[in-house]
């Protein structure tokens, strides 16, 4: 897969155009937030753009490899919810600060989990 048919197979997929950056895309626009795909110095690199920042996720020998990496993330739904016991759901209910921090929770634990899973996926490509 090269960077033309992941625009296409994106698209497919239904994964907004604002959600990544990818050279030659058409229609494609730069995000503020989002993954973005790139080639420097003879290697594909997918990376994230937060907050005014980029940041380099992986680094592969190869664009199809740098496209099947970033396709995977970009289309990967996550685990499903996890479902509430009663007394939890009951104290919620009753608990704005409660569902503020639970969610404050489940963010850092997703984004933490997200990190590890970056630093630990073994790539499909050479570094």
């Amino acid at each position: 897969m090269d960077r033309h048919q992941l625009c296409e197979a994106l698209r497919a997929a239904g994964v907004p155009d604002a959600h990544y950056e990818i050279p030659g895309c058409p229609g494609g626009r730069s995000p503020h937030e989002g993954y973005y795909l790139a080639r420097r110095e003879g290697e594909w690199i997918v990376g994230v753009h937060e907050r005014g920042r980029r940041e380099v996720l992986e680094t592969f020998a190869d664009e199809s490899r740098a496209c099947a990496w970033l396709y995977e993330r970009l289309t990967d739904q996550g685990p499903p919810p996890s479902r509430l016991a009663p007394a939890e759901m009951d104290e919620l209910m009753h608990d704005t600060e409660g569902i503020e921090r639970r969610a404050q929770e489940q963010l850092e634990r997703a984004l933490a989990e997200s990190r590890r899973g970056t630093r630990h996926d073994p790539p499909t490509g050479g570094h």
